[in-house]
């Protein structure tokens, strides 16, 4: 299907673009909840054990939201000056390594997702059938390992082309956000050049990740009150919804 321009226009995307790369967690699910509390069940032992102050709302915008799970641990706890042993991701949620801090957050984020379910953002799901009705491939780039099965629980996977995963990314071996990896397959696995592609991200890091890649057009969904540091990072624009770049066109 062809993309028109006033098909883009009313998207708000530039006329250049030919696919959208959406983040998952944040951005088409209402799932970030459920990770922060999964990372302060998991970080606040160990600092409790340092004799350090709780995990915020902050320090998992600044250093976790967006990154793969292991990257997570180790930027967080080397902002508090605290290191463990790598370990391996065969290790044990108990085992007190890098991996294992990241596997214990897993299971964390696993029963919660059982317990909660999965919710969407309206907007988002609106903005992503426009998408697809313009014409735009479509694919999902997260650091999630439980990207598909959250997908599938919210219903998603119609309206998405192809998935980059944290399962895909580590068997390829690639590199988390802010690096622009990820999204650099997503982009080959919908057959566009970077150029010729939107990223939309609601984490510091993977805007980061969409400005490195020297994507077409970045949009910051700002879900964290962090509109300054989206803008900063590399957004474009910025929205507390997506359904807004609908509204202005």
């Amino acid at each position: 299907m062809a993309v028109s321009p006033s098909s883009l226009a009313r998207l708000g995307l530039p006329v250049s673009i030919r696919a959208a790369l959406f983040d998952m967690d944040g951005v088409l699910t209402q799932t970030s909840a459920l990770h922060r509390s999964a990372w302060k069940a998991t970080f606040d032992p160990i600092l409790a054990a340092a004799g350090q102050e709780e995990f915020t709302e902050r320090e998992y915008a600044a250093h976790v939201d967006g990154r793969r799970r292991y990257d997570g641990v180790r930027a967080f706890l080397s902002s508090r000056g605290i290191s463990l042993p790598e370990g391996s991701p065969s290790d044990p949620p108990e085992a007190e390594t890098v991996c294992g801090v990241g596997n214990r957050k897993n299971v964390a984020i696993t029963r919660a997702l059982a317990t909660e379910g999965v919710r969407t953002f309206p907007g988002t799901v609106a903005y992503l059938g426009a998408v697809r009705a313009a014409g735009l491939a479509t694919a999902v780039v997260t650091a999630s390992a439980n990207g598909q099965a959250v997908l599938e629980a919210a219903g998603l996977g119609a309206l998405l082309d192809g998935r980059i995963d944290g399962v895909i990314a580590a068997e390829r071996n690639l590199p988390g956000k802010p690096a622009p990896d990820t999204f650099l397959a997503g982009a080959e696995l919908l057959g566009v050049a970077p150029e010729h592609a939107v990223v939309i991200e609601d984490a510091i890091a993977g805007v980061q990740a969409g400005r490195n890649g020297g994507f077409g057009y970045v949009i910051g969904v700002d879900r964290l009150d962090q509109r300054a540091q989206l803008s900063r990072a590399g957004a474009d624009v910025v929205v507390a919804d997506l359904a807004e770049l609908m509204e202005r066109a």
